[in-house]
Order: C-alpha cells, then structure tokens, then sequence
C-alpha cells in the first residue's frame, strides 16, 4: 500500500496501524491463540478472545486495519459518497433548483477529505487500541516453524518465537494480476495504490467489471476522468441479477462510462505518454488509450511464505483449506477472511471470526455454510442481494420462484425521483419460504436490511404483507410484494368460495 509522507492525515493513520514507535512486547511462554493478520478477521478474532480472558498474541506486517480501514471499503466509500453527491448536484434541475455554473470536482480536495476520514476512523484498529485490549501486538512478519509455533522477525530486525495452543491464519488476500506482455513496464494501478492519487488523470482504462471496478469507474468519471472498461464477462456485476446488472451499466453509460465487454486483455504498450491497451475479441483486437491503467479483476489469498507446510496446513492458489467449521488440516489452526472464504467481503470476515471463537474455545460446530450472507455494490443506484437467485433451485434442492415489483410503483420512491430500479424476492414455489432478494435502486444496500432477517430466518414471502411500514417510505415494497404474494394464491375456487362468504354475512 502506498501512504503519502508529506500528508498529515496519512502519516495520523500511519502511527495508529503502524507506529515507528511501537514497542513489541515479550513473548509469553505459551499463548492460546496467535492471530497471524490484523484484517477485520484478526482483529475481530483478537479482540473476542482477549475479552473472554484468553492469552491472545497478534502479528501484522504491513498496517493493522488490513484491506478495509487502509485500501478498500473506507477509502472507497469516502470517495462514493462525494460521487453521489455530484450525481444529486447535476440532476438538481429536475427538481426545480438552479445551480448556476456548472458542478465541478476539486480531486485533490476530494482525495484529501478521504484521508481525513481514513485517519479519524484509524486509531479502531491501531495497536495501542489493541494493546489496550490485552493483546500482545507484533508488527513484524510471522512464518509457521511447527505445528504449534510461530517465528516472528519483527519491523525492529528482532525475532520472537510464539508457542500457541491455537491458531488463526487471517493473512487476507492482493489483488490480482495477471501476467499480461507489456503491464510491468506500462505500469498500473490497483486498488494499493489508488487512494494515493493526488492529481486526476484525463483518462482511465478499468480492467475488470466487478464491484471494485465498477464502483471506481462511476466515480472518477463524475470527477472528470474519461473511463472506459474492459472486462472479459458480457456485463457488468457478473455475480448479480441481470437485469439489476443491466440497470447499473445503464447509470454507468449516462455518466460518461464506456465499455468493452467480452474482451480479453491481451497486452499492454506504451505510445506518446499513453498506455494501450490490447484486448482481444470474437477473433479480432482492439484497444483503448488512456493516461493511467486500473486492474480491479479480482483479489489472490495471502499464503505463500508463511511456512504452511511446516505447520501441516494444506493451501492453493485458491487459499488455505479449511472445513465447514475453518478448521484448516492443522487440528489446532483455523483460518478465516478472504484468505479462507468465498465470499471476499468484511462483514463475511467478521462473521468468520466469530465462528473461529466459538470451535476454537467452545467446542462448538459453527458453520460457514450455515451464513446467509448478504452483499452490496455502491454504485448510483445501488445493487444488493441476500440468499439465493431464482436460477438456483438445483442447490436450495425445490423448485424457486420470484416475484418483482419496480420502484416506480412506490410512492416515496416518485417523490424523491428515485424511481429507478427494483425488488425482487426468491421463494420456495410450493411452501413459499423466502430464499433469497435482490433490490437495485437508491439506497439498496439499507433496504436489504429487512430481508436479511426475513431470508435468515426463513419467513413465508407472504408474512410480508403483515409488516406494517411507516408511509412513505421505499422500503415498503417489501410489504407490497408479500401482497402480490397473497394475491397470487388467489385461485379462481377460493375467490368464488371468499365471495358467497361475503355474500352471507350481508
């Protein structure tokens, strides 16, 4: 990761995940647990630990606070919420409200707002924070030499031998790149080195369609920068709905947004001051010019050079191999995070953890596959999902159905010209339990809120309609399928039948 020397907020950040001043403690003779990787798994797993009394050591490399605090979910967020304002900004004549000159971006303030934010949130998972909580902080980097002792050579040059009666592997996961003629000496961007952008570049070639792609790409446009993405899927959110996807790449295209889908790179070369970049596609090539190269086309699990194999833990290029319960081959080591899950987000990390706690200590049988996890995209408008998609009755083993309704039939959603999008709900067909929904629009990611405990715990989609839901208000809609619900039992026998008893009580 790249922080600024010359910037205050960057340097504030630094002495909370970092400090060049830390001191790191004795080991002690024999720790319950030693978290290897101070992300959101090792810092939840820390900090659980330690309050249930446990002897907990931690180690981190780099900056504690991991992919989220320092180059992922924060600065990206701080630089989305400035994005979305711009796009409210430049629709304020559809409101009535005239703004003068046209709505411009300062980048460089921007940047810097993101920085102050970063720096204020910093000190929630700095190392005296930590060491506050009853943690042993090391900041050096740890290599497995037995199946119950790690070696840590710290920052300082020093090395500590940490005995353990248990372990957690929660090293996370870099972005991915793939070897491709011409990239080293073109030079590229990931999300590692984003964030430390003080000038905005002319022009920007995204190579991936994922979440961070496109989230990135949205918001430098509504900066200034011509975006243009290529991506080897045939759409956007390749994970997503459809049709959700469709209505995201048709925001995207309105900002400016260009696209070059089912394309694969091919190479990169360098002309007047620009990279190129070569993509191939139905059996012919083309290429996009551009001041700077962002490659967001997945993330690669942390595990090479931390002595696996002396510890008897089994891994790939996929990460460490862990059971339902992240117990790894290593009956004393779990793993938990990107670096042990499929599901790369840091609230599935957080829930890891906490499964970790409860078979690390507890004897318990915490499942991964027991999780009904939910997910969001930050785009303008928003894509968020929970549970399953319709096209997946082979795994929830019974036929599914779904029912959708638009925004545009909401009438909060009208008032605040937010009519954009939908909601959808997945069910079982003949039992009619919730199994999964999907809501694009504005404010999605909060919407879902509902539904998580709706599909968690395994609601009938027509128990819906018995919610009742402050008016006006978008997240009514879930009421209103569960009515649609209601009404689609409605067979031509039971209306008959529902009539006469009417009828009678005349």
């Amino acid at each position: 990761m790249v922080l600024l020397e010359n910037d205050s907020a960057d340097q504030e950040l630094k002495s909370h995940v970092a400090p060049k001043d830390w001191v790191n403690p004795q080991a002690q003779s024999v720790y319950d647990l030693v978290v290897i990787g101070g992300g959101t798994a090792g810092l939840i797993t820390s900090a659980i630990a330690a309050g249930l009394g446990a002897k907990v050591a931690l180690l981190e490399r780099e900056l504690l606070g991991g992919d989220c605090l320092n180059y992922g979910c924060v600065p990206s967020k701080g630089l989305l919420s400035v994005s979305k304002r711009l796009g409210m900004m430049r629709r304020a004549a559809d409101y009535g409200i005239e703004t003068g000159a046209e709505t411009t971006a300062s980048f460089s303030a921007i940047m810097q707002r993101m920085r102050n934010l970063r720096a204020g949130i910093g000190h929630h998972d700095g190392a005296p924070r930590f060491r506050d909580l009853g943690v042993d902080v090391f900041l050096g980097e740890g290599q497995f030499t037995a199946d119950n002792m790690v070696e840590v050579k710290l920052n300082d040059g020093n090395l500590r031998s940490l005995r353990f009666k248990r372990a957690v592997i929660a090293t996370g996961a870099k972005p991915l790149v793939f070897p491709t003629p011409g990239l080293e000496e073109a030079g590229y961007l990931t999300n590692l080195s984003l964030f430390a952008l003080t000038e905005l570049p002319k022009s920007m070639v995204v190579v991936g369609a994922g979440p961070i792609g496109v989230e990135m790409a949205q918001a430098f446009a509504r900066f200034g920068c011509e975006i243009t993405i290529v991506a080897m899927d045939p759409h956007i959110l390749p994970r997503e709905d459809p049709q959700a996807a469709a209505i995201v790449q048709a925001a995207l295209e309105k900002d400016g947004v260009k696209f070059e889908l089912g394309a694969k790179m091919s190479r990169v070369e360098q002309r007047d001051g620009h990279k190129v970049l070569i993509f191939e596609r139905d059996g012919g090539e083309g290429e996009v010019y551009a001041e700077e190269l962002l490659v967001a086309i997945g993330r690669s699990p942390n595990v090479n050079g931390m002595g696996l194999e002396k510890a008897g833990v089994q891994f790939s290029n996929r990460g460490v191999v862990v059971d339902d319960c992240l117990r790894t081959t290593n009956s004393r080591i779990f793993a938990a995070g990107d670096v042990a899950g499929s599901f790369q987000f840091t609230h599935a990390a957080d829930a890891m953890a906490r499964i970790v706690i409860r078979n690390a200590f507890f004897f318990g049988r915490g499942k991964v596959s027991d999780l009904t996890m939910p997910w969001s995209t930050y785009t303008d408008p928003e894509v968020a999902h929970v549970g399953l998609y319709e096209t997946q009755a082979e795994e929830a083993g019974c036929e599914l159905s779904s029912l959708r309704m638009e925004f545009s039939e909401i009438d909060r959603n009208i008032l605040e010209g937010e009519k954009e999008g939908f909601a959808k709900v997945i069910f079982e067909t003949k039992s009619g339990k919730l199994r999964g929904a999907t809501a694009v629009g504005a404010h999605a990611g909060e919407l879902l809120g509902e539904m998580l405990i709706a599909v968690t715990k395994g609601m009938k989609v027509s128990e819906l309609s018995g919610i009742i839901h402050p008016y006006p208000t978008s997240v009514s809609i879930w009421g209103r399928l569960g009515d649609k619900a209601s009404g689609a039992r409605l067979t031509p026998g039971v209306a008959k039948l529902l009539k006469r008893i009417i009828g009678w009580r005349r």
